[in-house]
């Protein structure tokens, strides 16, 4: 058995998806259709795509196989000591946890913008 594969969309990754950024949209559809693969996005990251490009959040909720994670009290503490609560929240839930023991992976056209912190990412530019 293969192990699960967790991805995490940041902000820039979501945007890319609404422009239909082939990467992206593979991960989309391999979270809906394939065993093993999670998708996930935070609803901090997914405010700030959305007032980057209006209509980005709505799109985003309306596909199969994303999981939004909310913002709940503990990481609502965590983010209330950073600068940009959309990183700070990806940044939180790709730190493994019981439901994502290695943590996530997280998809971005920004990878520079991860480097400085201890996390996986996946580049989505061409």
């Amino acid at each position: 058995m293969t192990q699960p594969v967790h991805v995490l969309l940041d902000s820039s990754a979501m945007l890319a998806a609404g422009h239909g950024n082939p990467l992206a949209s593979r991960l989309i559809h391999r979270a809906q259709s394939e065993p093993g693969w999670f998708l996930y996005a935070t609803t901090c990251a997914l405010v700030e795509a959305d007032r980057q490009r209006p209509g980005t959040g709505e799109h985003l909720a309306a596909l199969p196989g994303i999981t939004f994670l909310d913002l709940d009290l503990p990481t609502a503490l965590v983010l209330a000591r950073s600068g940009t609560w959309a990183s700070a929240h990806t940044l939180h839930a790709a730190q493994p946890s019981p439901d994502r023991p290695d943590g996530t992976v997280i998809a971005t056209t920004t990878p520079e913008a991860w480097k400085e912190h201890p996390v996986r990412t996946l580049d989505l530019n061409p």
